[in-house]
């Protein structure tokens, strides 16, 4: 269970949006992606994620130096003698957003919820996907997969995932990241790159995570708030977990207590961080508030 504090006035309320205000929203966060993709993100993306795999192209009779392992022995048997499948660099990539739309992305102290700069993200990623001809898919999970929406290449589908990213409301409340992956791993034959936004306050996800990312190019980018990694000292302090609805006072003028919930937070920071360690996954963590374009750049040049 993760305790929030609850700095804000009132919980985070579900609230319809309007066409006209969504169309605002979907409108802002497109000429943001534009700008972004176009000045800083093309090249960086091109370079890290194209050309990942190998498809099949033809066979041809097989010549000295050949691999044996490519011969094609279906072929090589109809017809008499040696063939060798011949593969070629895949061109187009498929890339799939994996959005976490748990009740903790609710919460936020800054200047946006950790929700919201999920979507911004996942927003700008889109935007860099389409603009370089290739296809994005979305998928919202909080405790189940909530929404699948496959990949496809075009403008007008970027913009229906920008659109179901700010206007979904979720059915669950608590957070499952083996849910998704299993569905990843099952809904998807061809290797895709899989960008996964979430805080990752979830139960372990350790084996789907290793299946998911041997099978696909799963990449982490963790959204925090810094609230979660400290308390401030403002004496009693309501305190709660929003994907159970559990709320507590505590006294954050001890010592001890914010102590004790730092010393929380490293525990589950270093089991994380040791999770994607464990199963290959390159990681950005992004804090609400901060400017995400570094870090996102700075993973794509690692790559």
């Amino acid at each position: 269970m993760v305790l929030y504090p609850d700095l804000r006035a009132g919980k985070a309320k579900k609230v319809k949006v309007e066409t006209t205000e969504l169309l605002k929203k979907v409108r802002k966060i497109e000429i943001r992606s534009r700008g972004l993709t176009r000045q800083i993100f093309a090249g960086e993306y091109h370079s890290a994620f194209r050309g990942r795999g190998m498809a099949f192209s033809e066979v041809r009779e097989y010549q000295f130096g050949d691999d044996i392992r490519n011969i094609d022995w279906n072929v090589t048997a109809r017809l008499g003698h040696p063939y060798v499948k011949v593969f070629e660099e895949e061109r187009e990539l498929t890339v799939m957003l994996l959005v976490d739309v748990s009740r903790s992305g609710d919460f936020g102290t800054v200047s946006s919820t950790k929700r919201e700069m999920m979507t911004e993200i996942a927003a700008v990623l889109a935007y860099s996907v389409i603009a370089n001809n290739d296809k994005v898919g979305l998928m919202l999970f909080s405790d189940r997969v909530e929404k699948y929406i496959p990949p496809k290449k075009g403008k007008g589908h970027m913009l229906r995932i920008i659109r179901e990213m700010l206007s979904y409301e979720p059915e669950g409340s608590g957070t499952s990241l083996s849910e998704p992956l299993r569905y990843l791993t099952n809904v998807l034959r061809k290797r895709c790159t899989a960008f996964v936004l979430s805080d990752f306050m979830a139960p372990p996800f350790v084996d789907s995570l290793r299946i998911a990312s041997g099978k696909h190019d799963v990449v982490a980018l963790r959204i925090t708030d810094r609230r979660e990694k400290e308390l401030p000292d403002v004496g009693f302090m309501k305190v709660n977990d929003p994907e159970t609805g559990k709320e507590m006072w505590i006294d954050t003028s001890s010592s001890r207590v914010r102590k004790e919930y730092a010393a929380n937070w490293m525990k589950y920071d270093a089991a994380v961080s040791n999770t994607f360690l464990t199963c290959g996954v390159d990681v950005a963590s992004i804090a609400t508030g901060d400017d995400y374009i570094k870090p996102l750049i700075s993973l794509f040049k690692h790559r």
